[in-house]
């Protein structure tokens, strides 16, 4: 049984990698453009330029856009997971100490995952994995012509 789990984890990684994108750039894109319930749930949207909720939400849009799409993987999860632990320590962890207490489960959760994308990659369905295949074909020298 492990070895048939073993040979499904880069898939299953790709599928998380995908789905944990799609949540994070609809959070952006919630509170860039007033979409699925706008920013904070308000039907609104952020005033462009405001610290941090503007630039988080940016961050989440086009991390999110970049994990889901496997493309710069690590960097895009890498950045995320700083936004997410920036917002659970600054917003969330002030007004009290447990996360299930300061609202902040998503930011804790979010940071764990991209941090978990850092270390593993993008795993099956990415782009990183199809440009590096294509970059290794280029590579390889064609072959010599055998003499008969």
């Amino acid at each position: 049984m492990t070895g048939r789990l073993n040979s499904a984890q880069p898939y299953a990684l790709g599928l998380y990698r995908i789905v944990v994108g799609l949540l994070f750039l609809c959070h952006g894109a919630a509170s860039l453009f007033g979409v699925l319930g706008g920013a904070a749930g308000t039907g609104g949207t952020l005033e462009a330029g405001t610290w941090p909720g503007w630039y988080a939400a940016v961050i989440q849009l086009v991390g999110g856009a970049l994990v889901l799409l496997g493309l710069g993987t690590r960097v895009a999860a890498l950045v995320a997971a700083g936004s997410m632990a920036y917002a659970y320590f600054k917003v969330h962890q002030p007004t009290a100490l447990w996360p299930m207490e300061n609202g902040g489960e998503a930011a804790a959760m979010f940071c764990w995952a991209f941090l978990l994308l850092v270390f593993t990659g993008s795993g099956a369905f990415g782009l990183d994995r199809l440009l590096a295949k294509r970059a290794a074909t280029e590579r390889k020298p064609a072959a010599e012509p055998v003499a008969v």
